[in-house]
């Protein structure tokens, strides 16, 4: 296991009412797509997608009690970073489609950068449920053709993210499809790609203890999302029987999403 590097927290950001950014000094390197396990002092340790922009940066969605500790947090306060762990995106194509929703932008704006460094077509089909929750729009709109969806149609195309991404996928020649988010939303986002024979990367969330491979919490249909994923080729998820249907509770109980 590697050690935990204590960070101070330089500065933070609010991105939508129920999401905010932290930034810090970590100066490791990372993959598009790895994640660091975050160690909060007499709270817990979660893992987090991991991104750099001046600071290293995570971005916290308040879910539960570390999460909400982490909202309550101030810049000159002190987290724990252990990693980078994890695979990350595999990204050598000649158009790419981001498809993302909820907080699952923070994977992916590290593959945005990547890309742009490398003069790789990249679009965006961004949703939320409504416009104030759309994480990382201006970001994104910088850095890619942006696509906007919001459940209740306040602000661009009036339903599902995954409605967006279809009609992209069937008016423009994409190459690759990069999504996290919700897991039913990807699971919609794969079976799209799946009916056009389009190459499809995704990255899964699971409870996880470890982040090492120890503890097995984060198992998903025989593979470990630490060790393994988090990022998952199409062929790969053709095989996982949980995959957009099933999740494991802290117990390791199935309970379906």
């Amino acid at each position: 296991m590697s050690s935990v590097d204590i960070v101070e927290i330089e500065k933070i950001q609010e991105e939508t009412p129920t999401i905010r950014s932290l930034f810090f000094e970590w100066g490791k390197k990372f993959k598009a797509g790895q994640f660091v396990m975050i160690w909060i002092p007499g709270v817990d340790e979660v893992p987090m997608a991991i991104s750099k922009e001046d600071f290293d940066f995570i971005t916290v969605k308040k879910r539960g009690d570390a999460t909400e500790t982490l909202h309550e947090m101030e810049p000159g306060q002190k987290i724990g970073v252990r990693g980078p762990y994890g695979n990350g995106y595999d990204i050598k194509r000649e158009k790419i489609l981001i498809v993302t929703g909820g907080c699952g932008g923070a994977s992916l704006m590290e593959a945005v950068h990547f890309a742009e460094d490398k003069d790789i077509e990249v679009v965006t089909c961004l949703g939320a449920k409504t416009e104030e929750e759309l994480l990382f729009r201006d970001r994104f709109s910088d850095m890619t053709e942006l696509r906007v969806a919001t459940d209740d149609g306040s602000a661009g195309h009036h339903g599902f993210v995954t409605d967006l991404a279809k009609k992209v996928i069937c008016e423009e020649d994409i190459d690759l499809v990069l999504t996290c988010g919700p897991e039913i939303m990807m699971k919609k986002v794969f079976e799209i790609c799946v009916a056009r024979d389009i190459q499809i990367q995704a990255s899964l969330e699971r409870y996880m203890k470890c982040g090492i491979g120890i503890c097995d919490s984060c198992t998903i249909d025989g593979k470990q999302v630490c060790l393994d994923g988090p990022v998952f080729t199409g062929d790969e998820l053709k095989e996982m029987d949980e995959f957009g249907k099933f999740e494991r509770t802290k117990e390791g109980r199935l309970v379906e999403l």
